[in-house]
């Protein structure tokens, strides 16, 4: 039996106006890549702000381990471009580990993410797609249980969001954690998800939840178009 991570009761939230969430409920498993698909603008990054205690619900409750820590991989890399590769990572661990241990913390999601080389470069220094992989790094780097993918791969060239792709899933298969994964791309949800919640309609409903490891002999991609 799954452990559940995460647990929304009679959600509701009020946004611009506009009423997104009315008493909503929602469950995500532990250590699962839940993907949170839908139409941009429908209230996915809302939900999950919501989750990580950056909006607070107008009502209803939000369940989630004590002490939960979160790790964050948005669009853009958000990283110090003024600092190295290294020292980007090594930030955000000076609280948990001593000298020693963030070296070799840093030195493994480095080499993970096939960045070895590139520790002492400058962000400015370095490609789009590299930037991305040190985001991932440090995702991975710090201390988490929660780590929230708030489309990471989008707007990249197809080679790169591959490339990207595969990376994290390989990372994650040896450090698994609880990913909430939010994105209107099918074809990234069908290739990194274990389970894929389909959010349509005003107020949010979750209109159709499909787990892939009961999906293989069915089209899942025709199914999610049918929901969209």
């Amino acid at each position: 039996m799954e452990l559940i991570m995460i647990k929304l009761n009679n959600v509701c939230k009020e946004y611009n106006n506009e009423l997104l969430y009315n008493n909503f409920n929602i469950d995500f498993e532990e250590n699962k890549i839940s993907c949170i698909l839908g139409p941009s603008g429908i209230g996915k990054t809302t939900l999950v702000n919501m989750i990580t205690g950056l909006i607070i619900p107008d009502s209803g409750e939000i369940m989630l381990p004590l002490n939960s820590k979160f790790s964050y991989v948005f669009q853009e890399p958000r990283l110090l471009e003024w600092y190295s590769v290294y020292d980007n990572i090594e930030f955000v661990l000076r609280e948990y580990y001593n000298i020693a241990e963030r070296k070799a913390i840093i030195n493994k999601t480095l080499a993970l993410v096939g960045l070895s080389d590139f520790s002492n470069y400058k962000i400015s220094e370095l490609s789009g797609g590299m930037a991305q992989r040190v985001s991932l790094a440090r995702a991975f780097a710090y201390p988490s249980n929660i780590l929230i993918l708030d489309e990471p791969f989008k707007g990249l060239d197809y080679k790169l969001e591959e490339d990207l792709l595969i990376k994290f899933k390989s990372i994650w298969q040896n450090d698994k954690r609880t990913v909430l994964f939010i994105t209107h791309d099918i074809e990234q949800a069908l290739f990194l998800s274990d389970y894929i919640y389909i959010f349509n309609n005003k107020p949010v409903e979750v209109v159709y939840r499909l787990s892939m490891d009961k999906s293989l002999s069915i089209d899942a991609k025709n199914i999610i178009k049918k929901y969209l």
